[in-house]
């Protein structure tokens, strides 16, 4: 299957936070899309890679995307090897997306920059012929990277009114994760009230910026270009 945009992240739950009300906006205009987790984020405090897995097919249901996999690496110890980027360099050539988005450059946890560096890597890797895969070649056009902890400024808010909804719902198919009064696992930097509040509040705030009521925030890994000034109105 061709997909027009391909996202990829770390683990289980990366892509719904960054970047699910973006995605979910295109599969309602008729695009085709598919997420790739690069672990089963089997070293989180809370729940098990089997709940993990689970949560993530629920997730891919709420959002609509064509397509879900998992790559299987070493949660916290993969790195960005030639093992590794191959792995990457088949499934774009797999899915051979026109766009790519993928994690924040930096962040706090240190699987996302180097799951973004390893990416980006491949990605143009992908593109070389010679490296045989019994695929044939291809780089994704554009590359862009969903903001996650960190307030990283953005090149560009992408209007996801009418779609907060559908990724709030996305995020909190990870129930295992998220803030819940009866759990009694351990606490993490993401299962507090105030981080589940997030989603929505800091999705507010990128609307609040491109006057909508809804904003996905992304970095472009290269310059933009437009015809006119046109573009912009």
């Amino acid at each position: 299957m061709k997909l027009d945009i391909l996202a990829m992240g770390p683990h289980p739950d990366d892509v719904e936070l960054g970047c699910g009300g973006t995605l979910a906006k295109a599969v309602a205009e008729g695009k085709k899309v598919g997420i790739i987790d690069l672990t089963n984020g089997e070293l989180g405090t809370r729940g098990s890679r089997e709940i993990r897995l689970k949560e993530a097919e629920a997730a891919k249901n709420i959002l609509g995307v064509h397509a879900r996999e998992n790559l299987n690496m070493r949660d916290g110890f993969f790195l960005n090897d030639e093992t590794n980027q191959l792995e990457v360099i088949k499934a774009i050539r797999k899915y051979r997306p026109e766009i790519l988005i993928t994690g924040a450059p930096e962040d706090r946890h240190p699987d996302h920059g180097r799951a973004t560096e390893l990416i980006v890597r491949a990605s143009f890797l992908a593109g070389l012929p010679r490296i045989e895969t019994g695929q044939e070649a291809w780089r994704p056009k554009r590359i862009f990277h969903y903001i996650q902890w960190k307030p990283l400024t953005p090149d560009f808010v992408v209007d996801i009114s009418g779609y907060l909804e559908t990724k709030i719902d996305s995020c909190l198919a990870y129930a295992s994760q998220f803030h819940d009064p009866n759990s009694d696992e351990p606490e993490t930097a993401i299962s507090s009230t105030n981080f589940k509040e997030s989603i929505n509040y800091r999705a507010k705030d990128w609307g609040r910026l491109i006057w909508k009521d809804a904003g996905e925030a992304f970095i472009s890994e290269s310059i933009l270009g437009v015809d006119s000034m046109e573009a912009f109105l």
